[in-house]
């Protein structure tokens, strides 16, 4: 990941200055592209015998991705389930 690109001063702009935002945001949907390249991944990997295909289709890691889609806008989040979801996981603790 190009780490000047997207800017991380636009990305914590984009989640209210909270790294820890960013940080969940970020990887939550990372975990989504690769869950969801998984079954491209093993059929691609019978095939071609490659073994990160997620480069090999996109060109860029998941996390990259999920940084451009959090600074392009079209990965965002809800505050208040957010914050819910915060509150609850601290209860737990």
């Amino acid at each position: 990941m190009d780490i000047t690109s997207p800017q991380i001063d636009d990305l914590l702009a984009k989640t209210e200055e909270n790294p820890f935002l960013l940080c969940s945001i970020a990887s939550k949907r990372a975990a989504d592209i690769n869950n969801m390249l998984h079954g491209q991944r093993l059929r691609v990997a019978d095939v071609q015998g490659f073994d990160d295909v997620t480069s090999i289709i996109s060109g860029e890691d998941p996390i990259s991705i999920a940084m451009k889609e959090i600074d392009d806008g079209t990965l965002s989040y809800d505050k208040k389930e957010f914050d819910a979801e915060l509150a609850d996981g601290n209860q737990n603790d």
